[in-house]
């Protein structure tokens, strides 16, 4: 039996950890943390749990997929609650949209707010969604490269998401199609997620559109925290082993250059705070090594003699966010016109992506996020009171001329007035602010938990790979390789690199 190293017990880590020890290795998950979540794991204030990861689940059938290996489901795991409405939408115009679940909901509230054109429109546009996903997920997402020519493993694949003009940009491809400009917002904003601008950005990222608008936001009873915490619960039952508090500073080698094992660093909380992981700890040998740290980082700490690859040389990152999490005095009542996820939009669009992206600032007339998880987990506030979720994207710290210790606390006065202008309870209780240099200091790369942006260059076979030749026995998994960024990208992530180690590993049970 080969024994695997997992170095993180975020989803990526999570999902190769399943994988692999289905395949029949033993699996140790090594975590710098007190437990599992990553950049999700859970923060507690004055009897407030805020959740600081990702606020979206969608397809959860790949969840399914993650826990088959070790003979589960979502369904007998976890407690999921569909959103419905998965959004709302609210405009500088006083206006609202709901991104409702299902077809013909969605149809009749475009019908109802937008118009007949616009509903009758829509039809096409489930359609050619529909159509991208089925082609790009098991040609484009679900596979491994091993260089640009594999784009072309699948020519019929690859002419039929040509002919979906999947190669043209996201903006005009929605614009072409609806006629309301509310509707190019909330069919395109997910660009945002690929780091791109929807001007920007290819049209095949409208399978993210297609993910959340279509198939719908899940959400699961006890929080999002609820996912790593029961995937780390039910793998451990498998027998898979967790060290948290449990940094790794080195990856060892043979002399042939193949991976021996990872070095694992005891240290204190004030040393585990700073940059500097040296220090006495422990050797963990091993036949190969999963890595699922920030790639970027990952070459900087734990690969500093080996040159990155030209993703990583000359990177182009996505825009970052501040998150603000509130604990409020005042329950849903206080709240009567919000969804679980709120989406408020400036009057500005366009130029705003040239501030984020271009000018490094600040977005002139921000669009910002405010989702409320304990109008669903009732565990995440007390009673009478509300957790909240308010997220800005701003620039990363590579293109950023922000002074985040002098705009901290101003950014902060302009949210709270900004949930007070918008109906929101502001009689703050508890509350933990996250801006670019706390994500930097977390280990993200350029200070953005969002990772490389998608541009063409560095998608698909462009990015940085999972496999690392020259180190023999070392895997990435995680946002900063493929397939990208988001949970569904993650999960997928962690199953490649368990198909990387399978291929370089002998079958268990076998002689080596």
């Amino acid at each position: 039996m080969a024994h695997v190293v997992v170095i993180g017990a975020g989803l990526a880590g999570l999902s190769a950890a399943a994988h692999l020890q289905g395949q029949g290795h033993e699996v140790s998950v090594v975590e710098a943390q007190a437990g599992p979540g990553g950049r999700g794991i859970a923060v507690q204030r004055n009897g407030f749990t805020f959740d600081t990861g990702p606020t979206v689940l969608t397809m959860t059938n790949l969840l399914d997929d993650t826990l088959a290996p070790l003979g589960r489901t979502a369904a007998d795991t976890f407690d999921l609650h569909l959103l419905d409405p998965a959004y709302r939408a609210c405009f500088a115009d006083g206006s609202t949209l709901h991104i409702r679940h299902g077809h013909e909901a969605m149809r009749a509230e475009i019908a109802r707010e937008c118009g007949s054109e616009d509903a009758a429109a829509f039809d096409e546009f489930v359609t050619w969604l529909r159509a991208l996903y089925e082609v790009e997920v098991p040609h484009f997402i679900d596979v491994n490269f091993d260089s640009p020519a594999d784009l072309l493993r699948n020519p019929g694949a690859m002419a039929r998401l040509v002919r979906l003009g999947g190669f043209g940009r996201l903006g005009p491809a929605i614009r072409r199609r609806f006629r309301d400009e509310r509707l190019h917002r909330i069919f395109s904003f997910q660009a945002m997620y690929a780091g791109l601008a929807p001007e920007q950005a290819l049209a095949i990222y409208a399978v993210i559109t297609y993910m959340d608008s279509i198939e719908g936001v899940w959400f699961p009873r006890g929080g999002m925290r609820a996912v790593p915490e029961l995937l780390a619960a039910v793998l451990q039952e498998a027998g898979v082993e967790f060290r948290y508090g449990a940094p790794v500073t080195r990856i060892l080698t043979r002399p042939d250059g193949a991976v021996a094992g990872v070095h694992i660093a005891r240290v204190s909380g004030a040393e585990r705070a700073g940059d500097d992981w040296a220090g006495a700890g422990e050797r963990l040998a091993c036949d190969a090594v999963v890595c699922t740290i920030d790639v970027p980082t990952a070459y900087d700490r734990l690969l500093p003699d080996l040159t990155p690859p030209v993703a990583v040389q000359r990177p182009r990152y996505s825009p970052s966010a501040v998150v603000w999490h509130v604990g409020v005095r005042g329950g849903p009542e206080a709240m009567p016109q919000a969804a679980h996820h709120n989406i408020h939009f400036g009057r500005q669009w366009a130029q705003c992506f040239e501030d984020l992206l271009v000018a490094g600032t600040r977005m002139r007339d921000p669009s910002r996020l405010v989702s409320v998880p304990s109008l669903d987990d009732p565990s995440a506030a007390p009673a009478g009171h509300s957790t909240l979720y308010v997220l800005e994207p701003v620039p990363n710290l590579a293109v950023g001329h922000v002074d985040w210790a002098t705009e901290r606390p101003a950014m902060r006065a302009e949210l709270e007035a900004f949930l007070d202008a918008n109906g929101y309870p502001t009689h703050v209780v508890a509350e933990h602010l996250v801006d670019p240099t706390d994500w930097a200091r977390a280990g993200m790369a350029a200070g953005t938990p969002f990772a490389l942006a998608h541009t063409f260059a560095q998608t698909g076979p462009f990015r940085p790979s999972n496999v690392e030749r020259r180190r023999p026995g070392l895997f990435f998994a995680g946002s900063g390789t493929i397939p990208g960024v988001g949970v569904p990208m993650v999960l997928i992530s962690g199953k490649l690199a368990a198909r990387r180690v399978a291929s370089y590993l002998p079958t268990p049970g076998l002689p080596r």
